[in-house]
């Protein structure tokens, strides 16, 4: 046990060390976000089909402008695998002593860590623009667990597709295929409610969508009924992707 956390916190200790020496590239990740909550929330602002519950359409849309960049960053985490793949580098790792459990869980989480270092700058920007948060320091602890356990989840998804694909170029295709209904069909912008009947039955088994509610309940409503539900739904989803990716985890190497 105490071998698999340790493996677990070297991936994420890594992971933040990237972070650290390569901060150009984090700051192109968060470019769409903030022209998301800059320029789209205000200009929409205006349109009063949409219901909010009261809330500016801004602050609405904040919690899932910041879900959406960091499950992108989290489903095209596997194109570290397939180059990996390329370069040897996975195959010498599958024979060591480790895990295949501890491998995928440790991969998956370190893009929690990616996605922790975009909130911590999409955050600040959305208050600077008069986005209203809960002024409550547990409610954003919580909001960054969530976050980070989520994109843990998403990355592991993108673990799973590069069991399958041998090619960077077919893994960016089906990345992007995945990214947006993801996104769309969930309330990431409006409530599913607006949605096509079809829709709502996708939204209701789309992981981002519990995601997005429970961050926005954290920061920006404080309505916590369905927390206990998105906290479910996001469980179950964690577990169920860590499964499959660890038993295709070999297929990589193939």
């Amino acid at each position: 046990m105490l071998d698999f956390l340790r493996h677990i916190f070297v991936m994420l200790e890594l992971e933040l060390r990237r972070v650290k020496h390569d901060r150009l590239e984090l700051y192109t990740r968060v470019v769409q976000p903030i022209l998301w909550i800059t320029v789209f929330g205000p200009a929409m602002s205006g349109v009063r089909g949409i219901p909010t519950g009261g809330i500016p359409y801004t602050d609405y849309i904040t919690p899932g402008v910041l879900i959406q960049s960091t499950t992108f960053t989290s489903i095209f985490f596997g194109l570290i695998m397939v180059w990996e793949r390329e370069t040897g580098i996975l195959k010498r790792l599958y024979v060591t002593p480790t895990s295949r459990y501890a491998t995928v869980i440790g991969r998956s989480l370190s893009a929690g860590v990616r996605a922790i270092a975009q909130a911590l700058i999409i955050i600040p920007v959305a208050l600077l623009i008069g986005v209203k948060f809960i002024s409550n320091v547990l409610y954003l602890i919580s909001a960054f667990l969530i976050i980070f356990f989520a994109s843990g989840g998403f990355a592991s998804l993108s673990i799973l597709i590069a069991s399958f694909v041998k090619t960077r170029e077919r893994f960016m295709g089906i990345g992007g295929a995945l990214t947006f209904p993801l996104f769309f069909v969930s309330n990431a912008l409006y409530p599913v409610k607006m949605m096509p009947p079809i829709l709502q039955r996708f939204a209701t088994f789309n992981p981002l969508h519990y995601t997005v509610d429970a961050v926005r309940s954290l920061l920006i409503t404080g309505e916590f009924s369905n927390l206990p539900i998105d906290v479910a739904a996001i469980i179950i989803f964690d577990v169920a992707v860590f499964s499959l990716a660890t038993a295709s985890f070999g297929k990589i190497i193939e």
